[in-house]
């Protein structure tokens, strides 16, 4: 084990990614073993990082610290604002999870923050591996990680025959076994660097790796082939009908989505599922009717667009209408709003929904030009 220790640690010393923001002092110096990181700011990268890369979060972050410097800053901010920063990083139940998580430490420990397992196990949205990189980044605490770099790590190290997801008993523990008890800030924080920039899920660059000689799955002769998963299922595919519905003042109606589910408290254009057999256009007409109580005229196709999510594959079909009638309730979703297009920017809406704002746009631009001339 220490010679694996000291392998990693001296490569990551020259090789790995030193300039990642949250992990730093603020003057730029470097840290003493006992010193102390931002947990906050830490905390606020983790929870990004959770099924995004490094590169996609760096700017996120950055303006998520300007908007919200400190937990108390964030506990005190609104949902709204907080879902509208994270626009576009996906997975919206996070922002949830982290404000309601901000708002329960700010009540609990508001003048210290917790340096146990089991009090950051208690937040919402942070699971082992999360709690464990706070922990051992913020305040250099021997807590062990298995997010999907390590996992691919230790899968190929021992060429393990079975998914890791089937052995996480034994990946955690010998995820804690290899950890260096003197240095386990750096230990964890190269672990995952070797994951991300030398043995990575494709082409990995054996020839750069510190455990090369060490390593089951390279001496096997095809790193690559590891870590084992399991075939692949096929997602569910649907069609979504999408009404752009306008009144007579040229404002565009929108509802807010439950707090439940990836897209929890969003914004979004109404429709639904088409049903089997049904024309696109009645799909639009009867969920406007049945999540809005609004009778519709359904115009012509603005756009049509796929969308990819972990568990279903989606089509958009979105149609303009014309409101009739009706005064637009609520149904199945928090709240609805007319709003001008040019407001729609305000709000925070699912990632799919930026082409058909975008659309949206440029036909309204086109009819006031055409009006025009």
């Amino acid at each position: 084990m220490q010679v694996l220790r000291d392998a990693l640690l001296g490569w990551w010393q020259e090789h790995g990614r030193h300039s990642i923001p949250w992990k730093l002092r603020r003057d730029g110096a470097l840290l003493c073993p006992d010193e102390q990181l931002d947990p906050y700011a830490i905390w606020v990268a983790e929870v990004m990082l959770q099924q995004t890369q490094l590169q996609v979060v760096l700017p996120y972050w950055q303006r998520w610290m300007e908007a919200f410097p400190s937990l108390a800053a964030l506990a005190a901010a609104e949902e709204h604002d907080v879902l509208l920063l994270w626009q576009g990083l996906g997975y919206y139940s996070r922002a949830r999870r982290l404000l309601a998580g901000a708002r329960q430490m700010q009540a609990l420990s508001p003048s210290a923050w917790p340096q146990d397992l089991e009090s950051w196990l208690a937040l919402p949205g942070i699971g082992r591996s999360t709690a464990g990189s706070i922990l051992s980044s913020a305040f250099n605490r021997p807590f062990a990680i298995l997010d999907g770099n390590v996992k691919r790590v230790l899968a190929r190290l021992i060429a393990c025959e079975r998914p890791p997801a089937r052995e996480l008993k034994h990946f955690w523990a010998l995820s804690e076994a290899l950890l260096d008890p003197a240095r386990p800030r750096d230990f964890n924080q190269a672990l995952m660097d070797l994951g991300a920039t030398v043995c990575t899920p494709r082409n990995p660059r054996c020839e750069q790796c510190p455990w090369q000689f060490q390593c089951a799955a390279y001496a096997a002769g095809d790193p690559a082939a590891f870590p084992v998963t399991d075939a692949p299922r096929e997602l569910p595919f649907q069609v979504i009908g999408v009404g752009v519905v306008r009144n007579a003042a040229g404002q565009v109606l929108i509802d807010q989505r439950l707090n439940e589910g990836l897209l929890g408290g969003l914004w979004e254009f109404p429709g639904g599922k088409q049903e089997p057999g049904e024309p696109i256009e009645t799909t639009i007409a009867r969920e406007l009717q049945e999540e809005l109580a609004i009778e519709a005229e359904v115009g012509e196709e603005l756009i049509t667009l796929e969308h990819a999510y972990s568990h279903k594959r989606l089509r958009f079909v979105v149609h303009l209408c014309r409101w009739i009638s009706g005064e637009p309730q609520p149904l199945a979703s928090q709240q609805v709003r007319w709003v001008e297009p040019t407001e729609l920017g305000d709000y925070p809406f699912p990632a799919a929904n930026a082409r058909i704002i975008a659309a949206l746009l440029e036909r309204l631009q086109a009819e006031g030009s055409a009006a025009a001339a």
